[in-house]
């Protein structure tokens, strides 16, 4: 299993040098979010910067842009950064992608699968040099001429990773994706009863399995050198999983565990405003369900234990502190390894 980490540094002056002070660290890859800033910049910045590091997107929201669009960045990086670059997308809720983005929502999981289909098509003919002739339901790529198509590159193949939570998005990963971003508020339980038997049964149809997909998973970790760092750590933890709890569209993880009106009462919560008291409503049980509290020296085994045999990559949800001393996440790292 391999341990990767998050972007923290989104500053475009500061990324390089962020990037060469995670990899010193020894993590495997490194993940970039698109909330506040791009997620392609920053790593454009890493690939110049690093050598041995993946480079990853976790996610870039797709209907946000068109096929055509994330194409060419991807491209770009990848040859930027030697096949180091894995392109990770989502789809973002009905409200955003129509509210935030002015873009399209319909059919997501169906437009999703077209989506990803019509980029692999896009990067055959610009290595190959073949016609365009791709006519999917939502998308097509029927034309082009030389000057519009970049020059062929060393690795042409870029890993697909689509991110979801319910399971109708897990089969269509299945059925398309190279890999599959977890979301982080699940459970053990919910990977193991719903998404990988959503994911195996998509990846069936093209005679795949499960794990013949890159799953990947990061994980809320609640830990601390004292009782009281640890408490800050469990309050903030329980602030992103109420955030995360509020969204109906995650609600199927918290059936699972037979705390829908939990879900209800949050989505309550932020239409009121009430953003103070939010994490009051996530219980200690959620936050053990969800999430993994463990003293410092006992985390790196027991988050390789919570997660054998059911991914193949995992992280800690929140960013290494910039104040972090490198020798502390090289011990974390190896101990990791060592626990295998």
């Amino acid at each position: 299993m391999k341990l990767d980490t998050q972007l923290g540094e989104y500053n475009l002056a500061h990324v390089s040098a962020e990037a060469q002070r995670l990899e010193r660290m020894g993590f495997d890859t490194l993940w970039s979010f698109e909330t506040s800033h791009d997620p392609f910049l920053p790593l454009a910045f890493a690939a110049q910067a690093t050598t041995r590091m993946q480079l990853g997107t976790n996610i870039a929201v797709a209907f946000a842009r068109q096929p055509m669009d994330l194409a060419m960045t991807a491209w770009d990086l990848q040859a930027a950064s030697g096949g180091r670059f894995l392109l990770g997308i989502g789809t973002q809720v009905k409200a955003h992608i129509e509210r935030r983005f002015s873009a399209v929502w319909d059919h997501p999981a169906p437009r999703i699968k077209d989506y990803i289909l019509c980029m692999r098509a896009i990067w055959e003919v610009w290595q190959n040099g073949t016609k365009p002739n791709y006519a999917g339901p939502f998308y097509q790529y029927k034309l082009t001429t030389p000057f519009f198509s970049p020059a062929p590159i060393a690795h042409p193949r870029i890993p697909v990773y689509l991110a979801g939570v319910n399971p109708a998005m897990a089969r269509t990963g299945g059925e398309v994706a190279d890999g599959f971003h977890i979301h982080p508020m699940h459970s053990v339980r919910y990977l193991k009863e719903v998404l990988r038997p959503a994911i195996d049964e998509g990846a069936k149809t093209r005679g795949k399995h499960v794990d013949d997909l890159d799953l990947t998973a990061p994980v809320f970790v609640v830990t601390g050198e004292t009782e009281e760092e640890t408490r800050k750590v469990g309050r903030m933890v329980k602030e992103q999983l109420a955030f995360y709890a509020s969204t109906p569209n995650y609600r199927a993880v918290l059936d699972l565990h037979g705390w829908a009106a939990v879900g209800e009462a949050l989505n309550k919560k932020i239409r009121a405003g009430d953003f103070a008291t939010l994490a009051d409503g996530v219980s200690d049980e959620m936050l053990h369900t969800f999430a993994l509290v463990a003293p410092p020296d006992r985390v790196p085994q027991l988050l390789r234990q919570r997660l054998a045999g059911l991914v193949q990559r995992t992280s800690i949800y929140f960013p290494v502190p910039k104040t972090d001393p490198e020798a502390k996440w090289q011990r974390i790292v190896a101990a990791f390894r060592e626990a295998g």
